[in-house]
């Protein structure tokens, strides 16, 4: 059996590091870090120069990191790979204290449109961030903390078959808001009651301390390294304790939770990081390349630090009015020399379930990327752009594939069009090909994220030549 290739390990691992956005973001800025990038605020005056390498946060679930090449000039413009860090998945609820029957519950609500049947029966754990009070010399001050439990604490059972005869036959039926919560615990439990009534007490005077069960509240300032009594606030959701891993009988899949979209984040980052490392790499480039991963694509991208927002722009923006003239207007001319590789997981053929693909759109694993159209624009892809998404991968021998949606199907959509309408770059939309979408266990293709990372990669590298070549409105 060939070795596994160590791209795939690697996006094991940053699978493994990252159980949610506020994680995945954290995991990105440590590698970009090691690889010499420099973190810079949106809060403050950026100071930038020609051949740097630099990342900024917002929300702590959005990033976005650039490498300006060594010839670039105000009006240039920007190769761009745009992800997102969200997932489908089960949030706390602000008032999350449950008790029904004799247990002890956390009350949840559904983020984005996940298949929340494969949530049932699963060893199941929290994770997110904590905002933590801290009181020093008589000053007091709140720090973003990032929490993970490692071991399971919470599961939701499915009902006995003897309990529900027609299962089988007419379907597992549930409802999301009565069916969902987990159990944390038995109530009759000594122990429990005890921490929950010495809890109480201890807190009787802050309301906020009896929105959650004493003893998950507990759990998390264990793992905050603080107090029960100092957490003012957290965002957590529940995630699956099953690692991820490289499988099937020949080692060619990735089993593993969050695949859509942290594989496209994944070798999107890699192929930036890999792309700016050498000695020269930036030497010749003209433009800036980029890597920007959102939040909140599952639900929408309205919010702050979505792709909706205006966090795109004003990267662009301060980058090019950085080194332009003052009072010069160059922002307009460098979006239109920019572009903008949408990357989100695409739908690989199923075999039980070939009917769903059109016969001539069968994405396939180990077949590429998959360039996504669609005429009703829920992609962003045009003939120019998938044009030049297409010579960059001949040009280097990596597979491709076409898909769209069925007529009488639905589609979905990607943070393409957003942008793409929003700022008025070109864009494509592609992505790598798998099974189970939105499942709390996805599954793809070793191969794939390889061709996936090597294809961004020539992106990053081969865009501003390429696209001198091009030429459509003249």
């Amino acid at each position: 059996m060939a070795a596994i290739d160590p791209v795939a390990l690697d996006l094991v691992d940053f699978l493994n590091a990252s159980p949610t956005a506020f994680h995945a973001v954290d995991e990105a800025k440590r590698r970009l870090k090691e690889a010499g990038f420099v973190q810079i605020s949106e809060r403050e005056q950026w100071e930038i120069e020609i051949g740097g390498k630099y990342f900024f946060t917002r929300n702590h679930s959005t990033i976005i990191a650039f490498a300006i090449g060594k010839k670039y000039v105000a009006g240039n413009g920007f190769s761009i790979v745009g992800a997102h860090t969200d997932s489908p998945c089960l949030k706390v609820k602000p008032v999350s204290k449950v008790t029904k029957g004799g247990y002890l519950q956390v009350g949840v609500q559904t983020y984005g449109g996940g298949l929340w049947h494969t949530w049932f029966d699963r060893d199941l754990t929290v994770a997110g961030r904590v905002i933590v009070k801290e009181s020093k010399g008589g000053s007091v001050s709140y720090s973003h903390r990032l929490v993970r439990l490692n071991e399971p604490i919470m599961r939701i059972p499915t009902l006995a078959i003897h309990l529900d005869r027609n299962v089988n036959t007419d379907g597992f039926k549930f409802n999301t808001q009565g069916h969902l919560a987990p159990m944390l615990a038995t109530s009759v439990k000594a122990e429990i009651q005890k921490l929950a009534e010495e809890s109480e007490t201890k807190d009787k005077k802050n309301a906020d301390k009896k929105k959650h069960h004493s003893l998950l509240l507990q759990c998390i300032a264990n793992e905050a390294s603080c107090e029960p009594e100092e957490i003012c606030d957290f965002e957590l959701q529940l995630c699956d304790t099953q690692p991820s891993i490289v499988a099937g009988a020949m080692k060619e899949f990735i089993f593993s939770g969050r695949l859509d979209n942290l594989c496209m984040s994944f070798c999107s980052l890699k192929a930036l990081i890999d792309s700016t490392s050498v000695e020269g790499s930036l030497d010749d480039e003209p433009s800036v390349r980029m890597v920007a991963l959102f939040d909140h694509e599952e639900v929408g991208s309205d919010s702050a630090q979505g792709a909706g927002s205006p966090v795109m722009i004003d990267a662009l923006s301060r980058i090019t009015h950085f080194f332009s003239p003052s009072g010069t207007k160059v922002l307009e001319k460098a979006i239109q020399r920019s572009f903008l590789v949408s990357a989100d997981m695409a739908h690989a053929l199923h075999p039980n379930y070939m009917d769903k693909h059109e016969d001539n759109h069968q994405p396939k694993m180990h077949g590429g990327l998959v360039i996504k159209h669609n005429a009703n624009q829920r992609y962003a892809t045009n003939a120019v752009t998938s044009f030049i998404f297409r010579e960059i991968a001949e040009k280097h021998q990596l597979p491709i594939q076409d898909f769209v949606v069925r007529n009488d199907m639905a589609c979905g959509s990607t943070i393409g069009p957003i942008l793409a309408s929003g700022i008025g770059i070109r864009t494509v939309d592609v992505g790598a090909p798998q099974l189970s979408m939105h499942s709390i266990r996805e599954m793809c293709a070793v191969d794939d994220v390889k061709y996936s990372y090597e294809h961004f990669k020539a992106f990053y590298n081969e865009f501003s030549v390429l696209d001198a070549k091009i030429k459509v409105d003249l």
